[in-house]
């Protein structure tokens, strides 16, 4: 697994360049202050460790140290299409968290400027299905429908039942809060499915949806999970308007993904999105400046 780490830093920031990425950031720099919380980012299907990336430097201005992985079954870098469209990747994805975790606070460089009882989680698309598991859900692989031409993939075929996964799935409590955008929510039909969940979870939904999430299935996902879940719908949106603004080299060759519905300010969205999310973290996990 790829990692990319955020965290606070009392460097002015430079141009950081990754790829076709400009970050305003310090690299190597020093994490400022104590022990910090976490947080965790999960992509979504065949993105990166910088799919998220400002809302990542986000958290990390307001005080968290963020780690982002690249899922190994399933990223832009080495995507291979008979890996990230098995039923294996999503199965394997939670594990991956575990993982990462696992390591942050273990072996990484900054494994002591982490705080191991603060610990937050940010996904989106499979991301997301990825959070709800980690966070007690159990899914129903019988309730999933394949991939086909329908963007909300409410019209695709299910999974062949006798494929379908059945478990055990890898959960973590030491994840203390939740943040859940535009989850593949198909796999969570019922109240049972959820029923182990008991975190603080913030939840977003785009209007519209697409690339096989439905706005519908967000909503039943919100109506099942604990009372006071934060859930948010993001008017004129759709499915990839949770992903940072592309670069304009990237806007023509992708334009699915980087391409909004006309009147939809994605960098002005990105804006409250951020601070949201920041204060739900800063909320539910102790703050950087109570220490």
């Amino acid at each position: 697994m790829k990692v990319l780490q955020w965290s606070p830093c009392d460097r002015p920031p430079g141009e950081v360049k990754l790829g076709p990425f400009v970050l305003d950031a310090v690299r190597d720099c020093p994490v400022a202050g104590g022990k910090h919380p976490l947080i965790v980012l999960s992509h979504g299907y065949g993105g990166t460790y910088l799919s998220h990336r400002d809302t990542a430097a986000a958290l990390a201005d307001a005080g968290f140290i963020v780690a982002a992985l690249n899922h190994p079954d399933d990223n832009a870098l080495t995507f291979d299409p008979a890996r990230a469209n098995s039923l294996t990747s999503l199965v394997d994805r939670p594990e991956d968290i575990r993982r990462l975790i696992d390591f942050m606070l273990a072996e990484a460089p900054d494994a002591a400027m982490i705080d191991p009882e603060e610990i937050g989680f940010f996904g989106f698309s499979r991301g997301g299905y990825t959070g709800l598991v980690l966070a007690g859900a159990e899914p129903d692989f019988k309730a999933m429908r394949t991939h086909c031409d329908d963007p909300t993939g409410e019209s695709c075929a299910l999974v062949d039942p006798d494929l379908a996964p059945t478990g055990p799935w890898v959960h973590d409590g030491r994840i203390k809060a939740f943040v859940i955008a535009d989850p593949l929510a198909g796999v969570f039909p019922t109240a049972r499915t959820l029923s182990g969940i008991s975190a603080p979870v913030q939840l977003w939904r785009s209007q519209d949806g697409g690339d096989g999430v439905s706005p519908k299935e967000v909503d039943a996902i919100a109506a099942n999970l604990p009372a006071g879940t934060e859930f948010r719908v993001v008017p004129g949106s759709s499915h990839f308007a949770f992903l940072a603004v592309c670069p304009e080299a990237m806007r023509a060759s992708l334009a699915e993904i980087c391409t909004d519905p006309a009147g939809f300010d994605r960098a002005g969205f990105h804006d409250r999105l951020n601070l949201a999310v920041s204060a739900f973290f800063q909320k539910h996990l102790q703050r950087p400046d109570a220490r």
